[in-house]
């Protein structure tokens, strides 16, 4: 079975109150059986424009992926993350071959 995966791209645009974000959405996805593969970092974009963070979770399968996200403690702390920055997020199967 394929894995699932949330990916991100944000441009955060309050820092110090994203920061609660972080802090609080740790243990919710970590919780529901994610492992954050991605957060931040070094990148470079070579083709395309893009938002400046980049963050991926892996979660054993695509419908857990997408059940976390769902999760209504996760969406009252992306709340959050709405008020303080810019995000793309996307929930996509893994590739199984």
């Amino acid at each position: 079975m394929p894995k699932g995966y949330i990916i991100g791209h944000i441009t955060v645009n309050d820092p110090e109150a994203y920061q609660e974000y972080v802090v609080r959405d740790t243990p919710i996805l970590e919780g529901l059986g994610g492992r954050f593969i991605v957060r931040g970092g070094q990148s470079v974009v070579p083709e395309g424009e893009v938002l400046e963070r980049h963050v991926v979770i892996e979660f054993p399968s695509y419908e857990a992926a997408l059940a976390a996200y769902n999760d209504p403690a996760y969406q009252e702390v992306a709340e959050i993350r709405r008020r303080t920055a810019d995000s793309v997020i996307l929930v996509v199967e893994g590739h199984d071959g």
